[in-house]
């Protein structure tokens, strides 16, 4: 081998040896190069994946409805909030479809519970099924459900008070104040603001979401990133935890239904930098959306990814961001070929392979496919 000198500090390298001092460079260099590729979403080229079609989601419909009960009016395998939001996938599929087969799920739902006026302890979960109703009364126009969602959000403002200068408690304990709470008081407050009521009424419903917003803003809750955290701390301060998929999605529903009410487009802005930055920073390979709890998400991490592509398609329907239509689009290509079981079954990993599937993970799943659907059926607003 011929030998090249190089002099510094009186010392004799060969190239055999500079390129063995290259390679345990690069090997050093490694770990921080495989962790910033993790955090950097890989693209496939710019090429639309085909949107599913009505028949495949159809088919996660039927399966997600083997674990309804029709004696409760809940779905099994999964919980009471998980339950509000899988009936939310129906409605939103019959909404996009035209399709009233499911009105006597809705009903028997109804009927089943109400007797509890869907509160409990948790006025995150009172909002969950206040939305839900908020949309069976959209898809069907009977009013009784449209009076339960007021009733449950008369409910969630007692949980309002000056901690921390304002905002919701997480559960009647108070002891946490959250995001999730919050943002789904803004989304309700903003939603009833816009329906067919009285003048007084829309104006007490906008003042409610405006006073919300105003405060969750300053909270800290949104981090410099724009990502949001899952909380704020006894001192409150922001306790920069876990960014659920979840409260990225609820925010911007709720935004885009304040934006309907007072046309701020400054309400449409912080929408987009808080979408964007959780399809960047909260995607995988592709990407693809992945919970930070995954494999392992228990029974309520299981639900959020949906959630986030419910309010995502929300958002779209209001920007002309090509962004969202590509992740929409791309995310329910991988949830059909990468993770459905051969029963139509889909679990909990969208980039697959396919797992241990329930009513949870089924219609968070379901959500995703029914947000590429509406996008060759919803007009754009203004």
């Amino acid at each position: 081998m011929q030998r090249v000198a190089y002099h510094g500090n009186g010392i004799m390298f060969t190239r055999f040896r500079l390129l063995i001092l290259a390679t345990l460079c690069q090997l050093l260099l490694a770990p921080s190069a495989l962790a910033g590729a993790a955090r950097t979403p890989h693209v496939r080229p710019a090429v639309l994946d085909p949107p599913p079609t009505q028949a495949q989601v159809q088919q996660a419909i039927t399966q997600l409805q083997s674990w309804y009960n029709p004696q409760t009016g809940l779905w099994e395998t999964t919980g009471w909030w998980n339950s509000a939001n899988a009936l939310s996938g129906l409605i939103d599929f019959a909404r996009t479809t035209h399709n009233q087969s499911y009105d006597s799920i809705i009903a028997r739902t109804y009927t089943a519970n109400i007797h509890s006026g869907f509160l409990n302890h948790y006025y995150d979960d009172e909002g969950w099924w206040a939305l839900t109703w908020i949309d069976a009364y959209d898809l069907t126009g009977q009013a009784k459900y449209l009076r339960t969602a007021q009733i449950i959000f008369a409910n969630m403002t007692t949980g309002w008070d000056n901690t921390c200068g304002g905002g919701l408690w997480w559960s009647k304990k108070r002891a946490y104040k959250n995001a999730i709470a919050n943002e789904l008081f803004l989304s309700v407050a903003a939603h009833l603001s816009n329906l067919a009521l009285t003048g007084k009424e829309r104006a007490q419903y906008a003042a409610w979401a405006q006073r919300e917003w105003h405060w969750f803003r300053r909270s800290g809750m949104i981090e410099r990133d724009h990502l949001i955290s899952d909380g704020l701390t006894s001192a409150c301060r922001d306790n920069h935890k876990t960014h659920w998929t979840y409260n990225q999605g609820v925010i911007l529903g709720g935004l885009v239904a304040l934006y309907r009410h007072d046309r701020r487009p400054s309400d449409l802005r912080e929408a987009n930098r808080i979408a964007s930055a959780a399809i960047r920073n909260l995607s995988g390979p592709y990407g693809i959306l992945h919970e930070r709890c995954e494999p392992e998400c228990g029974g309520d991490g299981s639900q959020f990814k949906g959630i986030f592509m419910r309010n995502l398609a929300a958002l779209y329907r209001y920007s002309s961001r090509k962004s969202y239509q590509r992740f929409i689009l791309r995310n329910a290509d991988s949830i059909l070929r990468r993770d459905q079981s051969p029963s139509h079954a889909f679990g909990l990993v969208w980039s697959g392979p396919p797992g241990a599937a329930n009513a949870s993970t089924q219609s968070s799943a379901l959500e995703a496919l029914v947000a590429a659907l509406q996008l060759d059926t919803q007009e754009h607003r203004p």
